[in-house]
């Protein structure tokens, strides 16, 4: 499986899938009109290990709703990734057996070898 969930309309996404110069064989995935999967959400919790690590707590939403002054429980976190995207790190870059979320340049980094090598 290769996937990348990204947004659009984001000039970082946009700037990040052409460095590392997507083929094909990559599905592209806009996460403002086609929401995450259960089943792919699943999958990156169980490499990465939380749903708390691939939730973004950067999104106006999480103030908004005042996400931030609550206890929230790793079903809260799953629950608001699939209810809304901006509460994804983005990208999710699935390759094969290996994830890779967020924008940091050492993920960016590391994705594009991994894609380099597959």
């Amino acid at each position: 499986m290769k996937k990348i969930y990204h947004l659009s309309t984001c000039s970082t996404n946009q700037h990040i899938l052409k460095e590392l110069n997507i083929k094909d064989d990559v599905e592209l995935i806009d996460i403002k009109s086609n929401s995450i999967s259960e089943k792919d959400l699943d999958f990156v919790k169980s490499k990465i290990g939380s749903y708390e690590a691939i939730f973004s707590k950067r999104a106006m939403k999480y103030k908004s709703l005042g996400l931030k002054d609550k206890n929230l429980s790793e079903n809260d976190f799953k629950k608001y990734m699939l209810e809304e995207y901006t509460f994804l790190k983005r990208p999710f870059i699935i390759l094969d057996e290996e994830v890779f979320i967020g924008n940091s340049k050492s993920t960016i980094e590391a994705a594009k070898k991994a894609y380099q090598n597959l």
